[in-house]
């Protein structure tokens, strides 16, 4: 079973390829540790835990700001964190659901009125 880690770092490792650079090259350009970021795209360690370096990474790779990518970056990394991406904890109603998201996703059932407001929700995001 793939991790959070692994998945993030094989994002990060698409994105790279996706620049063209081998990982030397890439290291060399923009200043990161070889060994290190061979660590972080194989899963083997988390991204960068302060926003400025994980911002920085993510233009390295070469995400545009808002982009579909520049969101599953910084979504992965929080994940791999342990936490929930800061546009999730931002929209207080989505937040208000979230209990009833996770009963859902564990299988446990919701009342109809539950799964309704569940499902309208989703609907406007």
């Amino acid at each position: 079973m793939e991790t959070v880690f692994e998945t993030f770092g094989n994002f990060a490792k698409e994105m790279r390829l996706k620049t063209g650079l081998t990982l030397r090259r890439f290291c060399e350009e923009f200043g990161y540790d070889n060994g290190n970021h061979s660590k972080l795209e194989r899963g083997l360690s988390a991204p960068p835990g302060s926003e400025e370096k994980q911002i920085a990474l993510a233009e390295n790779l070469g995400l545009l700001k808002g982009s579909e990518e520049w969101h599953k970056f910084f979504d992965l990394a929080a994940l791999c964190r342990g936490k929930l991406p800061p546009s999730i904890l931002s929209d207080k109603q989505l937040v208000a659901k979230l209990p009833y998201i996770f009963r859902t996703i564990r299988g446990e059932k919701l009342d109809e009125e539950k799964l309704m407001e569940l499902a309208q929700m989703i609907r406007e995001t």
